[in-house]
């Protein structure tokens, strides 16, 4: 064995690498993490709206490009703990409905090979690890649960509190959004978090946001048994003459290439640079890609659907924290409308920064200054319905986003149907007419929420990866990231990820043993 030989190697540091990674440590087995990028800087930029929205500093400068071959600037970045470094940390359970064959006004949602039951133990030691805030019984649609969060859910502060009793009042069912956060409300003097303004799209400088690096990967990484190499960019993979088995690792690291090899492979790059590194990997044994005879590498590229809404009153809004509210009323649509519309949440604060990149050219500062600080945002989100043609690929390599909306009917009727809500609940009647309803369809450079691009499912025909996300076609491989989603529901899917992982995670324990 060489001294560049390991038991495991995992691919990316995020959701769920990162997660992965903090199960196995404890094993003793020899562990090396490869990750593309560096530790996310801890600087005063972390905390500047202009630097992190406008000027994009913690995103990558990667041009891709859409069907049409037009650039696309993704906003995705490349950090240890992957972009749960910016994420909002709104870490939801799927439904228990999810997990089964859903029919939707634009299509259908196939049931997942596994159900709720076998994720539930997962979730539960998940918002554990990553510090997830809430209460049982609040949410309508909630799943069974096998205990209460470990943590109390976060406090609204008094606009949104008000917000929230407006909609109890008129019948609506708003909850404490479940919240990865280091707060303590009780003791704010042993708090990493200070419930700041800027937690949700930021970094943060305290180190106060349960992201897998701060939570994951520093609590592991001076172990003997792992070894965390930064700016260890992977660009292929390498496989024996059967093309069964995975025997090496390229790595570019300062220029120079690499080549790794482990017992076990974990690629966990997210969706999309899972799926593309899959795709390079192409040899002679695997022409359209690793792991992809069934040609589903890249395919079924799922994001949500999203929108951004701003709610704009005479009415202040000097809310700091805003990530602690949700609502799923309509998840599963409502009377009228038989077929799920989706999931409702608060955005974090609203700054000037964040309205200039739409604003009309020269709109004075004072102008954005006066709607930011009288808007409540909010964030809603439809299922995006699985499409074989929704696809990453690669084109000389170029990375090539072909992507075509769906279920757009139904995202429509949420977004409406919300401002409605808004309006009704809005009891100063002489500011109605003052009031205006932003929004704004994040579009698909966004990138968020990326999964679906290499399902698990018992049959490799229709399949890339199975019931452990193993892939089918070789012995050692595994994904481990959003990728294996054979649907998404319509909350974020972070912890699912995290959730998975662990569950993947205690499946390798088992193989080593």
């Amino acid at each position: 064995m060489t001294e560049n030989h390991y038991d495991i190697i995992i691919i990316g540091s995020g959701a769920g690498g990162g997660t992965l990674a903090h199960r196995l440590a404890p094993s003793g087995q020899k562990i090396l993490i490869l990750e593309r990028g560096d530790f996310l800087p801890q600087e005063k930029e972390n905390w500047d709206p202009e630097q992190v929205f406008l000027k994009n500093r913690y995103h990558t400068n990667e041009v891709w490009y859409d069907h049409n071959q037009r650039p696309l600037h993704p906003g995705t970045g490349y950090w240890v703990g992957g972009n749960t470094k910016v994420y909002g940390a709104a870490l939801f359970r799927l439904r228990e409905r999810d997990f089964e064959e859903v029919v939707h006004e634009g299509g259908i949602s196939p049931a997942w090979p596994l159900k709720y039951p076998d994720f539930e133990p997962y979730y539960a030691e998940a918002e554990k690890l990553y510090d997830v805030h809430g209460i049982q019984g609040e949410d309508s649609t909630e799943p069974p649960r096998s205990g209460d969060y470990a943590y109390p859910p976060v406090s609204h502060e008094p606009r949104l509190q008000e917000i929230h009793d407006h909609l109890k009042a008129s019948g609506y069912h708003p909850f404490h959004m479940p919240v990865g956060v280091k707060l303590n409300e009780a003791n704010p003097l042993e708090s990493p978090c200070i419930r700041c303004n800027t937690f949700d799209g930021f970094p943060c400088m305290l180190h106060a946001k349960a992201d897998a690096d701060i939570n994951c990967i520093r609590p592991i990484m001076y172990r003997d048994n792992i070894t965390l190499k930064t700016q260890a960019k992977v660009v292929k993979l390498l496989t024996n003459a059967s093309g069964r088995v995975v025997i090496g690792v390229e790595t570019e690291i300062e220029n120079e290439t690499v080549v790794f090899s482990a017992n076990i492979i974990v690629v966990s790059c997210g969706a999309i640079n899972s799926a593309l590194l899959l795709l390079r990997s192409a040899n002679e044994q695997h022409p359209n890609g690793l792991a992809n005879s069934s040609d589903m590498v890249g395919r079924h590229l799922m994001m949500h659907k999203s929108d951004a809404l701003l709610a704009i009153s005479t009415k202040p809004n000097p809310t700091a924290f805003g990530k602690t509210m949700a609502l799923n009323d309509f998840y599963w649509g409502e009377k009228e409308y038989p077929y799920p519309m989706g999931n409702v949440q608060t955005l974090g604060s609203v700054t000037k920064e964040m309205l200039k990149g739409d604003a009309p050219p020269l709109t004075p500062d004072i102008v954005l200054e006066q709607m930011a600080s009288h808007a409540v945002g909010w964030w809603l989100m439809t299922e995006d319905l699985p499409d074989p043609d929704n696809r990453i690929r690669l084109h000389d390599e170029k990375i090539i986003l072909e992507y075509t909306q769906n279920n757009q009917k139904s995202f429509n009727r949420l977004v409406d149907r919300w401002v409605a809500v808004l309006k009704s609940i809005d009891t100063e009647h002489t500011i109605m007419h003052l009031s205006a309803y932003f929004r704004k369809q994040i579009d698909i450079q966004g990138v968020g929420h990326q999964n679906g691009t290499c399902r698990f499912g018992p049959d490799s025909k229709t399949a890339v990866l199975d019931l452990n996300c193993k892939a089918h076609d070789l012995d050692n491989l595994y994904v481990i990231d959003g990728s294996f989603f054979p649907s998404c529901g319509a909350v974020n899917p972070s912890l699912t990820i995290m959730a998975n992982a662990l569950r993947v995670g205690d499946h390798l324990l088992e193989r080593m043993k």
